[in-house]
């Protein structure tokens, strides 16, 4: 868990936002912008910078697919197999500034600052690597992140997973452990994603919201008629309202 205060959990229940990262807080895949960076860098042989590049094509237009987001974790753990952990996260401030901050959703951004702005805590929580997560949860402001985590031995990664992979039912142990943590009654919290694979997480906190999602996930929130937001400035508005209006 990475957080970018260390505040203790104390005086009135908290709530927390939670924020998926990928087609949720930006477009596309926040690990096809790692390959990229390692490949430049030397680390990733070019077949396998064009494997992540077709899987993030395939992402933007069909949405999250297990295989291919195992596929695309095993590389990440071999990306960083054998470099300092200095060395990953320097590499990973370097990704941001050139590639994944262009690519924020600035509404979904907003949104997540209106609920810092009514004093919640924002989390982001995604199977992208926690070093790469934390990076962007501090350099937005936010309270901090959940991701996979990497093995580390004497400052180095070592290529293998600490724990599972942070997707699907993992996101929901993470997030309500998280709250358990921090004091927050999951009846108070929120949850934004794109995916059906992030139903546990949605189903878990008493306030969903739908982002863009995927046929499975429209299908599931209008039945259950859950909140669905489209990245156009009524909707954002909406959103935003909602926000307010639960926080009074």
């Amino acid at each position: 868990m990475t957080s970018t205060s260390d505040a203790e959990a104390s005086g009135p229940p908290r709530t927390i936002a939670f924020f998926d990262v990928d087609n949720t807080l930006m477009r596309g895949a926040s690990i096809f912008h790692v390959g990229k960076e390692a490949r430049r860098r030397g680390y990733l042989p070019l077949r396998d910078l064009l494997r992540f590049a077709w899987q993030q094509a395939r992402f933007l237009a069909v949405g999250e697919n297990l295989k291919h987001l195992r596929s695309i974790r095993e590389r990440a753990l071999g990306l960083a197999e054998g470099h300092s952990v200095a060395e990953v996260a320097e590499l990973a401030e370097k990704i941001f500034d050139e590639s994944i901050e262009r690519r924020l959703w600035p509404e979904t951004v907003g949104l997540a600052r209106e609920h810092m702005a009514q004093g919640h805590e924002v989390w982001l929580i995604t199977a992208t690597p926690e070093v790469i997560a934390g990076v962007i949860a501090r350099r937005l402001g936010l309270t901090g992140a959940l991701g996979t985590r990497l093995e580390q031995h004497d400052g180095r990664f070592t290529g293998q997973l600490d724990g599972s992979v942070l997707h699907g039912e993992e996101k929901a142990v993470a997030a309500r452990a998280l709250m358990i943590e921090r004091g927050a009654e999951a009846a108070d919290c929120w949850a934004y994603s794109d995916s059906r694979n992030d139903l546990p997480l949605l189903e878990l906190v008493g306030n969903r919201v739908v982002v863009n999602p995927d046929a499975v996930l429209l299908e599931h929130a209008t039945t259950h008629d859950w909140s669905v937001m489209r990245l156009n400035r009524s909707s954002i508005r909406a959103a935003r309202r909602r926000v307010r209006k639960e926080s009074r």
